[in-house]
């Protein structure tokens, strides 16, 4: 009998995310508590980076990115959640290593 944990190999310019928990209740800047009910219009979300396919060439995995709740396609596997999108929904990286030669067109935000 083989083992039934499976290598994943993401395909083409496809992107492997785990949501970042913690999404509930939120507080404003003036302290106003936010319930995890409310939804406000558009939210983008984080998620950290599992796996990247041959062809992605702005992310890397271990990078936090930034993409939008309903541009995606959710899966499990070994019991964890995981989102699979292209690359060009994220909407931005946010990441360890600040080196120019991965994003020679840096905002110079850090987030």
């Amino acid at each position: 009998m083989s083992d039934p944990r499976l290598e994943i190999q993401m395909l083409h310019d496809r992107v492997m995310v785990a949501p970042v928990q913690g999404e509930g209740e939120r507080r404003s800047s003036g302290g106003i508590v936010i319930p995890a009910t409310a939804q406000p219009a558009k939210r983008l979300v984080w998620g950290e980076v599992y796996g990247t396919g041959q062809h992605v060439r702005s992310v890397a995995v271990g990078d936090r990115v930034l993409y939008g709740q309903d541009d995606h396609f959710e899966v499990d596997v070994s019991g964890r959640s995981f989102v699979v999108l292209r690359e060009r929904d994220l909407h931005a990286v946010a990441s360890a290593t600040t080196e120019a030669t991965r994003s020679p067109s840096g905002t110079g935000l850090y987030l």
